[in-house]
């Protein structure tokens, strides 16, 4: 399992480094209980299909998501909008886009566009499948968090 989570490692801390300028360290991963009530108020979900399956989703707290947003776009932004929404969504999109290129030695994969799920304390539900979630914990500017959640599994016989 380690050598399909290891590309989305790499490819968040690359892309906070080089689209926000940030370093993130990351933390254990482990093993996420499925339909868990979380402390993040937005997540953002892409899907991945293809000889493998599964997704890829980022959670944050609402501030979190802005503070993002307003380094992303260089504005400041009060609440949750359109803005920070799609930075969000795009930030996902990068993450797994990349990740799946680190990949393709092991799956050929297509990823879906992205969902924004918003709302306090919410919860992703996941696959009934037998994947386990991996939640692959950051953290960046002041001891600040995000999860990045991962489950993967093989298609048939690949």
């Amino acid at each position: 399992m380690e050598k399909y989570i290891q590309p989305f490692i790499d490819v968040c801390v690359n892309v906070f480094k080089e689209f926000l300028h940030l370093d993130v360290k990351t933390g254990r991963p482990y093993f996420s209980v499925k339909e868990a009530i979380t402390e993040w108020d937005i997540s953002a979900v892409i899907g991945l299909t293809g000889e493998a399956r599964g997704a890829v989703v980022i959670s944050l707290k609402k501030e979190h998501a802005i503070k993002l947003t307003d380094i992303l776009t260089g504005t400041i932004h009060a609440d949750f909008d359109g803005e920070v929404v799609d930075a969000i969504g795009e930030i996902i999109n990068i993450i797994a886009g990349n990740a799946k290129r680190g990949l393709e030695d092991a799956f050929k994969l297509n990823i879906s566009l992205p969902t924004i799920v918003k709302g306090v304390e919410h919860s992703v539900i996941w696959s009934d499948g037998k994947t386990r979630v991996i939640c692959i914990p950051f953290q960046f500017l002041d001891n600040e968090s995000f999860c990045l959640s991962v489950a993967i599994e093989a298609v048939g016989g690949a």
